[in-house]
């Protein structure tokens, strides 16, 4: 894997210099994992418009700091307070007095240290300054991206045929999940949802108790990780034999989601791209069962920019990585989605998630 660490400090130094900032202090650990490879839990990163790097992690990470950040950064493992650390290490940072700090990530107790500890400094709140680099994906990124999904989708194909009437929902995840690490999914990167029958119309259910009954639509919406990276996906399935019901609200559910992975692309509006699947929900007469955002980035997180939703401006970057999962939901009779993984790329898309769409039959 090229080592893409150089290209994203220098872009990062160059929103600091468009911000008028000379540095900022770096607390999420996706965006820390972004810039420095670590990919510990324990870490605080400042980083300057001069593309200087100072790292300060705890002793449980000394090895771990060494072999994936290296002489990427000046790393100082810490013994007492990683916050200590940075006080005693940021005045050797020169030309730092305006400092900017993750205003979505800081919480206010650590808030409360960069007023008192801090106070030599200037500190500014900023929002998404690393988040808005991490859109673009790189091709190792994708690569990464595109192996969790192959083997989320994978891992799908081997739990289906263990599925049967009479197994409660948590037995369904536990399969899932057992194929999940089977196939080689590093981390769960969320609670698998496993929802049957009245229950599938929660969209995010929390995986119960429930026995799967015959006739049961069964919602199961799982993630993957590979080197960091995740994968995001959600099939409904019928358990025995599907009314006619079912398959009419499924071919809706099918169609929608193939209109949107099909003609999503970059440069379009948010907003925009959510329209593709809703307006063909809208238009058949389930305005009002289709309640939640069209689709969201995907990445070192599960959940990251862009977004497809009614209100989302932004437009959609090139080489993007998005979820494209349209639903409808009837409280007391159950839900269908279907969701897939979508890569924004300059010529066009291309879906990630090779898993059938059409209805099956299980159990």
């Amino acid at each position: 894997m090229a080592d893409r660490r150089p290209e994203r400090l220098a872009a990062l130094a160059a929103s600091l210099g468009a911000a008028k900032i000379d540095g900022i202090l770096l607390s999420s650990m996706p965006n820390i994992r972004y810039l420095t490879g670590f990919s510990g839990t324990s870490a605080l990163v400042f980083a300057t418009a001069r593309a200087e790097v100072l790292f300060i992690t705890d002793f449980r990470y000394e090895t771990q700091a060494a072999d994936e950040v290296g002489d990427f950064a000046r790393v100082v493992v810490d013994r007492d307070s990683i916050w200590a650390t940075l006080w005693r290490g940021l005045p050797d940072l020169a030309h730092v007095e305006l400092a900017g700090f993750e205003s979505a990530h800081l919480v206010h107790r650590d808030f409360e240290r960069l007023l008192d500890s801090g106070k030599r400094w200037q500190w500014r709140p900023t929002v998404d300054l690393v988040e808005h680099l991490r859109e673009r994906k790189s091709p190792d990124e994708l690569e990464r991206i595109t192996e969790a999904a192959g083997v989320a989708t994978r891992a799908l194909a081997r739990a289906l045929p263990a599925v049967r009437v009479g197994m409660t929902e948590l037995q369904v995840a536990g399969v899932l999940e057992r194929a999940l690490r089977d196939e080689g999914s590093e981390a769960f990167p969320f609670p698998t949802i496993v929802a049957s029958g009245e229950r599938s119309a929660l969209p995010h259910a929390r995986t119960s108790t429930r026995p799967l009954r015959r006739g049961d639509f069964l919602l199961l919406d799982f993630g993957a990780a590979v080197g960091g990276y995740c994968a995001d996906v959600t099939r409904t399935v019928v358990v025995g034999r599907a009314d006619t019901e079912q398959r009419d609200v499924y071919a809706i559910v099918r169609a929608a989601n193939a209109t949107a992975a099909g003609q999503v692309r970059t440069g379009m509006r948010g907003k925009d791209a959510d329209a593709l699947a809703r307006d063909y929900i809208d238009a058949r007469g389930y305005a009002d069962a289709f309640g939640h955002s069209l689709g969201h980035g995907l990445g070192l997180e599960v959940h990251e920019a862009p977004r497809l939703s009614r209100t989302a401006e932004a437009l959609l970057g090139i080489d993007a990585v998005v979820t494209i999962e349209p639903g409808i939901y009837r409280p007391g009779w159950g839900g269908v989605r279907i969701e897939d993984d979508v890569h924004l790329g300059a010529t066009g898309t291309t879906v990630l998630t090779h898993f059938t769409r059409d209805l099956l039959e299980v159990g």
